[in-house]
């Protein structure tokens, strides 16, 4: 998310006031002062509690976003975490004289030293690979990169206790050696570079803007604390640790500020699409309402027109010429044609309005006494039927009938123009089935597959195949009301295929076919 102007402002105010009071405490920065026995733990519980939960909350960020970047960041605070537990662990007279993890007198400042040049050095790698792309495999990546870091921190440790008297001194009688400041002058160095990859970039996010306030707090810390000061328990070893730990905290601070803004757009959201959703089903409901009403009242007139065109046509055929029949017979060819189109306009808008009345439906019973319908509707034709068996499902059976019954029905009205139609029924076994009807007819382009189930909406023109433009838009809708979808794949001149899914079907063995189409 990037940085809003007020961020911006913030951030810099921030890392002044930062580098005002670490310039004022340089005069004083060797000050002894009185050992604290419970700073040290207090202060290692609080940035590595700190230190966790932020690598915790960038860990989450990068399952989402896939960021490689921020998962380099995420690893980076949870080195940190480990290696404050470390270093406390090793610290003299916290646990016990000489630390619980100690191979000398070395190991504590060596464990330091690994703790604050390690964490620059992913901040570094973040800034790199900040416009890297994402990864595919989050979780899978989260658990090996955390047991990568996990056993770098056990190698370090290993290394500052049992290889202790490879290392040179840094630390004698309490005070710095030139080693000593020579090394941490390397890990300034290292952080500046990452303060300056940092600030390099022209537009920060968030994120960006509050880790270079992090990385100013972190040399401010290495300065105060072991660069300009004397030696432990002196002014600038206290005032490094709270920059240190104001370090710690600024990331943290901001992840649960920007998470809590997020919750409260989401909410919002949330509640303007619930007042959305309800003023859609009301629209929805209304137009459903309005076309029932409309188709229903408009059936009665058509009726009349039709049968009063008939009884013209039949009646007074002796009276009217060759034109007027003519024109009473479109009359009536026109009004049927109107007649079927409000059938399938009601229809439709019935299907939104009924609740399903579920059953245990063989589909077998259903197609069976389809085929056999369309074959007396079709005498002369050279029809082939490939049916496979079909499971039972839970469905309302008396609407599912009009699915099936369409879907066939266009496969064998489309595969007319061939000797020999074939059309294959069946399914193919997941969870849950996936149900085709296929043809060998004229196909369609594939370009215009997204107006397939549009009501009135037709890819073929009403001279060549006859239809309303209405019955795939039922099927979809019946389907849809099942809890599936319903697709189709195509081939000019090679044919069609209609899949569909329901509702997961019934467990193996349960219930017993109740339904047959016969009768209704």
């Amino acid at each position: 998310m990037p940085a809003s102007a007020s961020e911006r402002k913030l951030a810099i105010v921030l890392i002044a006031i930062s580098a005002i009071f670490f310039v004022a405490c340089l005069p004083f920065a060797k000050m002894p002062l009185a050992k604290i026995d419970a700073f040290i733990p207090i202060y290692a519980s609080a940035l590595c509690i700190n230190d966790a939960i932020t690598s915790l909350l960038l860990f989450g960020q990068f399952v989402i976003l896939r960021s490689k970047a921020l998962l380099i960041l995420a690893l980076g605070y949870a080195f940190t975490a480990l290696m404050t537990a470390a270093h406390a662990l090793s610290f003299p007279g916290l646990f016990s004289p000489s630390g619980l993890l100690s191979g000398g007198s070395q190991t504590t400042v060596w464990f330091y030293m690994f703790w604050h040049g390690g964490f620059p050095l992913f901040v570094i790698a973040y800034a790199l690979f900040k416009k890297r792309g994402s990864v595919l495999a989050a979780k899978g990546l989260i658990a090996l990169s955390l047991g990568g870091v996990f056993m770098v921190v056990c190698a370090l440790a290993y290394l500052g206790t049992a290889g202790h008297d490879y290392f040179p001194v840094l630390l004698l009688a309490g005070k710095y050696t030139p080693t000593f400041i020579g090394t941490v002058l390397g890990i300034w160095g290292v952080s500046f570079i990452a303060l300056m990859l940092l600030w390099r970039g022209r537009s920060y996010s968030v994120l960006d803007l509050w880790l270079l306030v992090v990385v100013c707090a972190w040399i401010f810390d290495v300065g105060l604390s072991t660069i300009f000061n004397l030696k432990r328990f002196d002014l600038g070893f206290y005032a490094g640790r709270l920059y240190g730990l104001l370090a710690a905290s600024f990331v943290l601070g901001m992840l649960l500020i920007e998470n809590t803004k997020l919750y409260a757009k989401l909410v919002s959201m949330h509640e303007q699409q619930r007042h959305k959703t309800a003023e859609l089903e009301i629209l929805n409901r209304d137009l459903e309402s309005f076309g029932y009403s409309v188709s229903h009242d408009l059936r009665s007139p058509l009726r009349v027109v039709g049968q009063f065109a008939q009884i013209l046509q039949e009646e007074y055929a002796d009276v009217l010429d060759e034109e007027g029949q003519r024109f009473v017979s479109l009359i009536r060819k026109s009004s049927n044609k109107m007649s079927c189109l409000v059938e399938d306009l009601l229809a439709f808008s019935k299907i939104g309005q009924q609740p399903l009345q579920t059953e245990v439906v063989n589909f077998d019973f259903l197609i069976g006494e389809i085929v056999q319908d369309l074959k007396l509707a079709n005498e002369g034709r050279t029809i082939q039927f490939d049916i496979v068996p079909l499971p039972v499902a839970l469905v309302d059976g008396k609407i599912l009938r009009q699915v099936w019954w369409n879907l066939i029905e266009n496969a064998v009205k489309y595969s007319r123009t061939r000797d020999v139609s074939i059309v294959a029924i069946g399914y193919k076994p997941s969870t849950p089935p996936v149900y085709f009807v296929k043809d060998n007819g004229v196909g369609f382009d594939m370009a215009y597959a997204h107006k397939l189930f549009g009501v009135f909406q037709r890819l073929h023109s009403s001279q060549e195949f006859e239809g309303t433009g209405v019955g795939l838009a039922i099927v979809e809708r019946i389907v849809i009301k099942h809890g599936g979808k319903i697709w189709a794949e195509s081939t000019i001149g090679a044919g069609t295929t209609f899949y569909f899914t329901l509702a997961p079907d019934l467990p193996a063995g349960m219930g017993t076919p109740v339904y047959s189409s016969a009768g209704n």
